[in-house]
């Protein structure tokens, strides 16, 4: 599976456990960066999808508003 085919809950969970293996500390330097790279990388998956689950709701809620304010 590619990035882009990530779901929000996969990205976040992947992530999830990056953190964990970072915190958890005991890795090289070179192990230490490419996770740090894979965070950030989910980071943004998990931010866009935010972001398009944040501008449906605000069309929904125009949608809403403009039906009834008819």
């Amino acid at each position: 599976m590619t990035d882009e085919q990530l779901g929000y809950e996969q990205a976040r969970d992947e992530l999830q456990d990056v953190v964990q293996k970072l915190e958890a500390g005991g890795l090289s330097l070179e192990d230490s960066l490419a996770l740090w790279e894979r965070g950030e990388a989910l980071a943004k998956i998990c931010d866009r999808h935010l972001a398009g689950a944040r501008e449906r709701v605000e069309a929904a809620l125009a949608a809403a508003e403009k039906e009834s304010g008819n």
